[in-house]
């Protein structure tokens, strides 16, 4: 099954270009934008500006034949993704900035508030463009997951369920109010501690998932996902 995830599709379909792996690549790029709007802002580009060069990076990533350039040797979409960036910036900005924001091609539906939100935290010493695109990919790769999950309980009718035992997706389990959860979920302590450990599975699966849809081989995954929670913890 893993031949079938978005980012392998896009490197099998190389120069061909088919429907399907460009919305595969759409698919992605709307997910993990967030880390590349970080990163701009780190490179020391205000907030308009690294507006106009997120969505003109993406209209020409979307708009133009580079599924070609994807290189399967280098694996990740992330990689791929800030390598196209970093690029873009380079020899291009000049070109992006005397014209109209997308150069009038279709753009993502982007929320640019959200993410200037979540930069505007203190930098620390030391910090990067390339550690707060690690740190924001990682950030949205856990958001990804956990909307995933959410939607898989509320379609199977336990959203309430859900919004009850999320929190024990993170802390130790020793810190977990196991009887007061179960009072307000209307379950014993015993069956709560049994519905939290299903949750607690299923989103390692779809953690699991996730990162093998942004990578080209399996063996790459736990790799990536060893990246990920060091870029979190640093």
């Amino acid at each position: 099954m893993f031949v079938t995830t978005q980012w392998s599709a896009v490197l099998a379909a190389g120069c061909s270009d088919t429907t399907h792996a460009r919305t595969a690549l759409e698919q992605l790029c709307r997910q993990y934008w967030h880390p590349l709007y970080a990163y701009v802002r780190r490179a020391g580009y205000s907030r308009e500006e690294a507006e106009d060069l997120t969505q003109e990076f993406f209209a020409r990533l979307l708009g133009q034949n580079t599924l070609g350039k994807a290189d399967p040797a280098r694996g990740r979409f992330r990689s791929f993704l800030l390598a196209s960036l970093k690029n873009f910036l380079a020899n291009e900005w000049d070109k992006a900035r005397a014209r109209k924001r997308g150069g009038g091609a279709q753009l993502l539906p982007l929320e640019f508030d959200t993410a200037e939100t979540r930069c505007a935290q203190p930098v620390a010493p030391g910090d990067t463009p390339d550690r707060a695109f690690d740190r924001q990919w990682a950030l949205t790769l856990l958001d990804v997951v956990l909307d995933r999950l959410r939607k898989e309980y509320a379609d199977s009718g336990r959203d309430g369920l859900f919004l009850i035992l999320k929190d024990t997706l993170a802390g130790g389990r020793a810190e977990i109010p196991y009887r007061e959860l179960g009072a307000r979920a209307g379950l014993s302590e015993g069956a709560v501690k049994v519905a939290a450990h299903r949750l607690r599975k299923r989103y390692r699966e779809l953690l699991r998932e996730e990162i093998a849809n942004t990578v080209a081989q399996p063996e790459e995954a736990q790799e990536e996902l060893r990246h990920l929670f060091s870029a979190l913890g640093g």
